[in-house]
């Protein structure tokens, strides 16, 4: 599949979660889709089990990309997530496509965090 496409999907999975549209999501995953989200231990395999889990999230997240990332098979999105509460996540997601659409997704979540004043002089904010 072309490096085209594979960004498009990606880019059909950020505007599905915007949209809260959990039938678009269909649209953008293997049925065999594997998810793990290492900081919570969790592996979620299949279809069905993605759509359970997405089905009962409290809400779903607005993403706002910071870069979407990659070429061939392994693609990379960079990204800010708010799940209505004003305090956001910082996440990296690691995707693994197939043929134009999400075969695996690894995540990570992260809150920021101030950065140490010691660190000061040899950085730059952004």
């Amino acid at each position: 599949m072309s490096e085209s496409a594979n960004r498009a999907t990606l880019e059909a999975l950020v505007n599905a979660l915007n949209a809260s549209d959990l039938e678009a999501l269909d649209n953008v995953f293997t049925d065999d889709v594997v998810m793990e989200w290492p900081q919570s231990g969790e592996r979620i395999v299949g279809g069905q089990n993605r759509r359970e889990v997405y089905s009962r999230f409290p809400s779903l997240p607005h993403v706002t990309p910071r870069r979407i990332t990659g070429s061939g098979a392994l693609w990379v999105v960079e990204a800010s997530l708010d799940y209505g509460d004003g305090d956001p996540f910082q996440c990296v997601f690691v995707f693994e496509m197939r043929d134009g659409l999400i075969a695996k997704e690894t995540g990570y979540w992260s809150k920021p965090f101030p950065a140490p004043d010691w660190r000061a002089p040899w950085v730059e904010r952004m």
